[in-house]
Order: structure tokens, then sequence, then C-alpha cells
């Protein structure tokens, strides 16, 4: 990542303006399409590397570093959850998800099947245990169990609902000023977009962005680490990008990626402060969204709708979860 997109990113915050979000377009650049892997494909590679045949056909190494699988391979593995919801990708190192991807329609979020009042927060058994991000571990830390797919999304089954608790769909994030507030009303605008678009996709995901040290000028990647003993990252940010489906095989996609810190943020901050490129979040995650999606077929979301929240209560958010006190005023309007 280049030193100027580090700090466009790392300005990010809840007192950034519009004026970070137009030098991050000014920032873009073009990028060769790149392929990538299957995520469901194994990594452990099962030959000798290849070589640089022009050079080195002729030559028989005396050792074989690739012998080392014979004991298992090291790694990294990425552990991919998939439920009824969700699909995530799960980070053992920071005991936190890589990301989290979810699918929303206006049928999916006006079935009223579940109440969370029968969900709990549980340890997803499918991680290993000295991997898992685990109950104790959040346990008077001062973070929330911060959901990366919100229950909300998911309430047209329990089970569905349910499987939004797994840790594994969770991050450490600031509770009061942002997961049961901003964030929240995000969360609110992104379930909108169902109104406007019949399918949209969302990938959520955590961020461990650099800072400037005001010593000595350089800049560093620092997080807090919480848990017995501490080993589940509290990230920076988060991010979300956003695919709105126009509903026909090959049609338009829009696409929207925002990254907010992981700190208060005022009600009144508007959204499109927190708007930057796809590929700044690529850059910053090393994660790659849309590089099947043809240039011609992409849209930008805040050309086409009003990408704002709304601020409402907690408790009337809680109210909306059970499908109630949905308000009319919700619904995005093209602009």
């Amino acid at each position: 990542m280049s030193k100027t997109t580090l700090a466009i990113i790392a300005g990010i915050s809840a007192a950034s303006g519009a004026a970070i979000t137009a030098s991050l377009f000014s920032s873009r650049t073009d990028r060769k399409p790149t392929t990538v892997a299957n995520p469901q494909a194994t990594t452990q590679p099962t030959a000798p590397l290849p070589s640089d045949t022009r050079r080195f056909k002729d030559l028989i190494p005396p050792v074989n570093p690739n012998g080392l699988f014979q004991y298992g391979f090291p790694g990294p593995v990425n552990d991919l959850r998939p439920t009824l919801s969700t699909t995530s990708a799960f980070d053992r190192r920071t005991r936190n998800p890589l990301w989290v991807a979810e699918h929303i329609t206006p049928a999916s979020l006006s079935a009223n099947n579940a109440d969370r009042k029968h969900s709990y927060f549980v340890e997803d058994e499918s991680v290993p245990a000295k991997f898992r991000a685990k109950l104790k571990d959040y346990a008077r830390s001062g973070y929330d169990r911060g959901h990366q797919v919100p229950a909300a999304d998911a309430k047209w089954s329990q089970e569905a609902l349910d499987q939004t608790f797994l840790l594994t769909n969770m991050c450490p994030q600031v509770g009061d000023g942002f997961n049961r507030d901003y964030w929240a009303h995000f969360e609110d605008f992104c379930r909108r977009l169902a109104a406007t678009y019949p399918s949209v996709r969302i990938v959520t995901g955590p961020l461990y962005l650099p800072k400037r040290d005001p010593d000595d000028g350089k800049w560093r990647v620092s997080y807090e680490v919480i848990g017995s003993p501490p080993n589940v990252a509290v990230p920076t940010h988060f991010y979300k990008v956003i695919f709105a489906e126009d509903g026909t095989t090959g049609g338009n996609v829009s696409m929207g990626a925002f990254v907010l810190p992981n700190a208060p943020i005022a009600n009144d901050k508007p959204l499109r402060d927190f708007e930057v490129p796809v590929d700044a979040i690529e850059r910053a995650s090393g994660l790659e969204f849309a590089s099947k999606l043809p240039e011609f077929r992409k849209r930008r979301l805040c050309e086409e709708v009003h990408c704002s929240v709304i601020v409402r209560e907690y408790m009337d958010r809680h109210k909306d979860l059970m499908g109630q006190n949905i308000p009319k005023q919700a619904i995005p309007r093209p602009r």
C-alpha cells in the first residue's frame, strides 16, 4: 500500500469530512484484473514449488524444504464457515473474522419467524479450541460482542438468527456511540436498500489500520488485545462493501464501500464521509471483492440512492428486529 493511501485511510475517523472522501476518489489508480483462487480450495502444496526452468532446468537441489509438509502444513488456515444466513472466513491469529458475507432481499427481511430473546452468544466449535474466540474473552473487557452480520437480517428463521450469535460473526466493538448507535444506524441503512434493490449482498469485516506516531512521524499499527490470555484483537476500523443488484442476469451492480472507526461517532455525522473506493479496502485488508465484475456493470451506490443514516432510539431498533415499527421514511430515495 502506498504511503498516500495509508495516510488517507488512517485519517478516516469520526472527525473526517467530505474532503477526505474526495481525496480518496481522486487517488484511485487503474488496476489490472487478477484471478482470485477458490477460497474453499486447499492451500497446501502437494509438489515442490516450480523453479525457473530457463536457468535451473539441469540443477538438482540437494535439499527439499517442502519435505516439512509430511509433518503438517503450517498455514495460514482460514476457516471457511457457512451458515444459513452467512458465509465467513475466520482469522485464527486475531480470533476475528476476516470477512462475513450475507444476502438480503425484500422477502428475507419481511419474514418474521424468529425471536431474538431465544438466541444466545456461543463459541463456534468448528474452529479449534486453541484458535477460537471464547465467551470469557469478552467478559469485563469493556467491548461489545459486535455482530458483523446483524441478527435483524436473519429473522426469517430462528436457526438462521441463532447462527448470527456465533463468535465467528463477532468482533470487539465500542458499545456506546458505535455498536449501539451509529453502526446500528448503518446496518439499518443497508436493510433499507432492499426497498430499492431486489437483491443486496454485503461483506463486513475488521481492519487494523496504521496511525502516525506524533513523536517520530512514523506509521505504526497498534491495537488492543483482550481475553485471558489476551489473544482477541480489537479492530481499529470496520468496513462494509455493498453490492446492490438490479435483479437481472448480467445486470448492473451498484457498489458502495465504507470504512468506519471503532469509536464513538456523532449521530449527525454524514454517512458519505465514510465512503471510500473499494480498492482502498482491498489494499488495507489484503482481500479482493469484485475482481470478476466487469467495469461496465458497476455503478456507484451513492450516486443512485441517498446515502445517509436515520437515527432512531435503541429500543425502537429492537422493535424493528421483530418486524415492528418499520417507518415509511426509511426507504432510500433515488437521487
